[in-house]
């Protein structure tokens, strides 16, 4: 049976996980791109540390029913970068970045806080407001690295890529996010494991991985 206060309750304490998330990873696309030499998310205003400059309506409802997301892609113009070639990796790799950052402040709060003196109901609610937080941060980092379009992981393999090789990949990875939402529909609706077959093999050891050298602990 649909437990309609068990949702709410798991929305709201996802919610500071997701707004924080998604904030700091876009904003730091657009630090690193005005470093480098392009006002245009300035220019946007989406150079802000407020959420509702950043949220996606999709890649926020992802995010509230898994730890994988998006949000509104911080505008940037890669030929005013100062070298647009490796300038556009820094720029995609900071939003990966800045979610493992925000995910080892996380993580060292949980490890290190004593939460029980804030009461033991309060203790419980903002553990796990703070570890839904540093699994939505590790799943963000992790879900934007994957190298499909338009994912930061696709333009950070596209500056390694030589010229000759940049379109056809782009023409291999074109239906890839078409698929991508639609193994993750399947998987969500019915129950049927498409999307986490294929992603797991991967996230389980990266995420162990962040757990073991922040958290000093596995999967």
């Amino acid at each position: 049976m649909f437990d309609i206060q068990q949702l709410v309750y798991s929305l709201l304490l996802k919610a500071p996980g997701i707004l924080v998330g998604l904030t700091i990873h876009e904003y730091a696309h657009g630090l690193v791109a005005l470093l480098r030499g392009d006002d245009t998310a300035k220019q946007a205003g989406r150079l802000s540390l407020n959420p509702v400059s950043h949220l996606d309506l999709y890649g926020t409802l992802m995010l509230c029913i898994g730890f994988f997301g998006w949000a509104k892609p911080v505008p940037v113009n890669y030929q005013n970068l100062n070298n647009p070639r490796w300038d556009s990796a820094l720029v995609s790799i900071a939003g990966p970045a800045m979610n493992i950052l925000g995910a080892i402040v996380l993580g060292l709060m949980l490890r290190f806080l004593d939460f029980s003196a804030l009461g033991t109901t309060n203790a419980v609610v903002l553990y796990k407001i703070a570890f839904m937080a540093y699994q939505i941060n590790i799943g963000l980092s992790f879900f934007n690295l994957l190298p499909f379009p338009p994912l930061d992981g696709s333009n950070i393999l596209i500056s390694f890529l030589p010229r000759s090789k940049v379109q056809p990949y782009l023409r291999l990875m074109r239906y890839v996010p078409l698929i991508f939402i639609v193994l993750f529909f399947v998987e969500w609706s019915f129950h049927i494991p498409t999307i986490s077959r294929i992603l797991n093999p991967l996230y389980i050891p990266y995420a162990t991985f962040w757990n073991l050298v922040i958290l000093g602990k596995g999967f």
